[in-house]
């Protein structure tokens, strides 16, 4: 059961900040409002202090971190009326409501922030450690969405203290290299405020090492790689991070808080729960919403045992077999035909199945016939809507990879670079890929980008991955496909999923247009080219 003291605080703390936002006229009968906070009423103690910091956690990413790789050639939006569906269709504008939520959020978690640097020192306190540790994690939570704003939009407005409504219809766009070095910059603050580690209370909290790692990320997006690789290294040399020994267990009730994780998002039952068991599990698991579901093109990225693609004749990769001698992270990942599900039975996704998975027997169940197993626990079964798991949005692997695609960007191959690689590849006991040697640059390029895949899919890092290598054209084009499996007659047919042409337009889709409702607000604001 779980007794983390910051989980618990973290919607009081929403609860206050937002009616400290919203507090009232001061001169309104002189009376004290009995629906919210008065600011004369807060800023009192240093509990005040924390209780506002919790709150800003809320704006973080979660079961959405989905929805990104939903939107790329690794996933597919199952149900073609979802509004995700027309960006993976290319049909997509600025009135998209997608589109608008993600910005919507991130300035509202960005305001939360501006607000509470404003007013946190207001509060008496002699501690100066917790102050300046507050004032670490609001750096960080900022710098974590303007890293999103960046790499969805380019140019945003940046915004460092708090604004009225009419200097809002003023704000213009700011050039993305003056919002990387703030985002550069924030980090950097941010990891000289925080602590290493917490006690068991407040595990969930920015530490040096995540701000560090989320620095190591927004430069790898910047293609900044030398200052990534850094950042990354200093993760290392922290020496408080691991990989968790079991793949297959990671995104489990019981790792959470392990040794690889450096940034949650994070979730108790009954208080503050998530979907994710009902979003993602296969229809049969009492009408679970196969939102989005794996493509051919994803498993088809992960190796043989003996570390070789399936497209290499000496692979010993059988068709009429696509699921054996193959890296052990599809397995832990995706739902494959034949796996024991939650509910008991096995997952029979063909056209032919006699079970609520078969493809075509509901608009629901998955087109693709494979469903995520990322963070799908037995124990959420009973209450597919009430799940407690945490939601990991950086951990160690990545921060591996980041180094080592830096240092191979940067043509710095050394060992250190390969044993990163080799490390994410065969460091776990349940994840024995063999190791790779040393080679060109294209060719370990190559390597590094396929890892990223499967190691970190459906965690949120596909889309900006397929934009910044600029490959987004090339993967993200015509139809999705799904399972290979014997007809009537034993012929193998590879199942295509309906209404699924994907269109990339390279002349636009780099970026996400400035949101519709807000230019119409403020006209000031410059549209993405060609929206």
């Amino acid at each position: 059961m779980k007794t983390n003291t910051f989980k618990h605080s973290i919607y009081a703390g929403l609860t206050i900040l937002t009616i400290s936002l919203a507090s009232c006229d001061s001169g309104l009968l002189e009376t004290v409002p009995n629906d919210r906070l008065s600011e004369d009423l807060f800023w009192k103690t240093e509990s005040d202090a924390k209780l506002a910091v919790n709150s800003l956690y809320t704006d973080l990413d979660s079961t959405t971190a989905v929805t990104w790789d939903g939107i790329t050639d690794l996933a597919h939006t199952n149900q073609s009326f979802n509004v995700a569906a027309y960006i993976e269709a290319g049909s997509y504008d600025a009135t998209s409501s997608v589109i608008y939520d993600e910005w919507r959020r991130a300035y509202r978690g960005i305001r939360g922030v501006n607000y509470f640097l404003e007013n946190v020192d207001k509060v008496p306190s002699t501690n100066t450690a917790l102050i300046n540790q507050l004032k670490g994690e609001a750096k960080a939570l900022r710098a974590y969405q303007y890293l999103r704003l960046a790499s969805l939009f380019g140019p945003a407005p940046l915004v460092t203290s708090s604004i009225s409504i009419e200097e809002g219809r003023t704000l213009k766009n700011t050039p993305v290299e003056e919002i990387w070095n703030f985002v550069e910059k924030e980090l950097t603050e941010a990891a000289a405020l925080l602590p290493t580690t917490y006690g068991a209370a407040d595990k969930g909290r920015f530490t040096k090492g995540a701000a560090l790692g989320l620095l190591a990320r927004a430069d790898l997006y910047a293609g900044r790689y030398q200052k990534a690789a850094d950042a990354a290294d200093q993760v290392i040399r922290l020496g408080v991070y691991g990989l968790y020994d079991s793949y297959e267990k990671l995104f489990s009730y019981a790792a959470e808080n392990n040794k690889e994780v450096l940034l949650d998002k994070q979730y108790l039952k009954d208080v503050a729960q998530n979907n994710v068991f009902n979003l993602l599990a296969p229809y049969s698991q009492k009408n679970a919403q196969s939102t989005y579901v794996p493509t051919k093109a994803l498993v088809d990225t992960y190796e043989t045992l003996e570390g070789k693609k399936i497209t290499d004749p000496s692979s010993g990769y059988d068709p009429a077999k696509p699921y054996a001698n193959r890296d052990p992270r599809l397995k832990f990942s995706v739902f494959l035909e034949g796996d024991a599900l939650p509910s008991g039975i096995t997952f029979q996704p063909r056209p032919t199945s006699p079970t609520a998975d078969a493809i075509g027997s509901t608009y629901i169940a998955s087109t693709t016939g494979f469903n995520i197993k990322k963070y799908i626990n037995n124990e959420d079964f009973a209450n597919p809507t009430n799940s407690g798991i945490n939601i990991i949005l950086l951990r160690y692997a990545e921060v591996l990879l980041t180094y080592a695609e830096a240092k191979i960007e940067l043509g710095q191959v050394d060992a250190s670079v390969i044993s990163a690689i080799n490390l994410v590849r065969n460091g776990r006991a349940d994840v024995k890929q063999p190791s790779v040697a040393t080679g060109t640059q294209a060719a370990l390029r190559e390597i590094v980008r396929r890892e990223r895949t499967v190691e970190l899919a459906f965690e949120g890092q596909r889309l900006a991955d397929i934009r910044r290598w600029k490959i987004a054209e090339q993967v993200m084009k015509g139809p999705v496909y799904g399972i290979t499996y014997p007809d009537a007659s034993g012929k193998l047919v590879t199942v295509q999923a309906a209404s699924s042409d994907r269109v990339f337009d390279p002349g636009r889709h780099y970026l996400w247009p400035i949101p519709q409702k807000e230019r119409d607000l403020n006209p000031n604001l410059q549209q993405n080219p060609n929206w």
